[in-house]
């Protein structure tokens, strides 16, 4: 008999909850936009109350939006802490799942989760060191290294990285609350209209944003290049659907490599280092099933 394993991303837009084993294998999903913590998580329960009355479940697992506490050891393990979503400041997300639903509950960012879905039926199989990241209302960042989802002090926030800004080229102060002008102050959706007046997915592929917009990812991909030497990297995230984006920023990249690191992956076939994606939208939620059946078994 198939186990069948929980998994929610949570996100601060919405939330996606699924049942299943795998991409292939998906029983039952449930969409519903992110309100206050009382009502979001009471509809994650009631969904997956509602399934183990048919079929029990193994564990579940949950990538969230953060930050969040990793540390098994800590008193506020699986909280969401202090955070820019309003009202979700330290809530205990895993422990109200595990004490409604009596499983095994384990959470991790949503971008560590959704590398791991990718890593295991995804763009980056057979890999033990690679990045992800989601660029659209904000810039986030996780991976693996060694075969090791990326933790430590907290968890990655490779958005919030410095890079160079040219305020001659791009006058824009950058949105960011906390760093005006880091990666995401610059590079993120709120920064694409808040420079240029409209939502980045109104932009035509030959408006000059897009110029912009790769040439800062590309500072940004240098940098995690530079540091965790990944196989490769994956780009997903609402601006990321932008296909013509790739070509450009892959360009950036080696122009701002410059060859120092001489590898066929960086200077012959770049094409297949930074790519989509395969999981697509669905990378969230099937990384916390994925989760869900490190931990379950």
């Amino acid at each position: 008999m198939t186990k069948l394993y929980g998994g929610i991303e949570a996100g601060g837009t919405k939330f996606v909850c699924a049942i299943g084993s795998g991409p292939d294998d998906l029983r039952a999903e449930a969409r519903f936009p992110t309100t206050t913590p009382q009502e979001t998580i009471a509809r994650c329960i009631d969904f997956f109350r509602n399934w183990a009355q048919v079929s029990p479940l193994t564990a579940i697992g949950i990538a969230s939006f953060g930050p969040v506490d990793l540390d098994p050891r800590s008193p506020t393990y699986g909280y969401i802490g202090e955070t820019n979503k309003q009202g979700w400041d330290n809530i205990d997300f895993a422990g109200a799942m595990g004490r409604a639903l009596a499983l095994p509950i384990v959470l991790d960012t949503d971008v560590n989760g959704a590398a791991l879905g990718e890593r295991r039926w995804g763009a980056a199989q057979g890999l033990d060191t690679f990045l992800y990241l989601t660029v659209g209302t904000g810039i986030g960042g996780g991976g693996m290294v060694g075969g090791r989802l990326i933790h430590g002090l907290l968890h990655p926030e490779m958005g919030h990285i410095r890079i160079p800004h040219d305020r001659q080229r791009d006058p824009y102060s950058g949105w960011c609350p906390y760093h005006g002008d880091c990666l995401e102050g610059l590079a993120a959706g709120p920064a694409l209209e808040g420079r240029w007046g409209q939502p980045g997915e109104t932009l035509p592929p030959d408006h000059p944003a897009w110029e912009l917009e790769a040439h800062y990812l590309a500072l940004g991909l240098h940098n995690y290049i530079c540091t965790f030497s990944p196989q490769r990297i994956l780009l997903g995230g609402g601006i990321m659907e932008q296909a013509h984006l790739f070509p450009m920023i892959r360009a950036n990249v080696q122009r701002l490599l410059n060859e120092y690191i001489k590898v066929p992956a960086l200077i012959k076939n770049i094409e297949d280092y930074i790519v989509p994606p395969q999981l697509g939208n669905r990378a969230g939620v099937l990384g916390a099933i994925a989760l869900a059946q490190r931990l379950g078994g």
